[in-house]
């Protein structure tokens, strides 16, 4: 089993910043890939973005604005989001896919609200 806790939701005001982590723990083997989905209320969840390897894509909605990142070493991600607008308000969850005995399985955090407002 993985466990993944997301931290550094808040209340930011229009054009604030906001960094978001998310912490991996247990049985972590090889990891495909990790992401941000995001559900604002009485919406679908959404992929804000995600990164495996080097390499990394974003929602439309959020390029120039947000930047994935992952630390290796200690298992951690992070969503940078500046210049941030009200319609960013949502829960943020965080996801990682991952290998195990050549299956591929995903696992989520429990998400941390981020509302934007003035």
């Amino acid at each position: 089993q993985v466990q993944l806790v997301e931290s550094g939701g808040g209340l930011v005001q229009p054009g604030g910043s906001l960094r978001l982590s998310c912490a991996a723990s247990g049985n972590i083997f090889s990891i495909n890939r990790m992401a941000w989905y995001r559900q604002a209320p009485g919406k679908q969840r959404d992929l804000v973005a995600n990164i495996a390897g080097d390499n990394t894509n974003y929602a439309d909605s959020v390029k120039g604005r947000f930047t994935i990142s992952r630390d290796n070493a200690n298992n951690t991600m992070y969503l940078q989001m500046n210049s941030l607008k009200p319609e960013d308000t949502a829960v943020y969850y965080c996801r990682l896919e991952q290998w195990e005995k050549f299956t591929l399985r995903d696992y989520w955090g429990q998400g941390t609200q981020v509302t934007v407002s003035s």
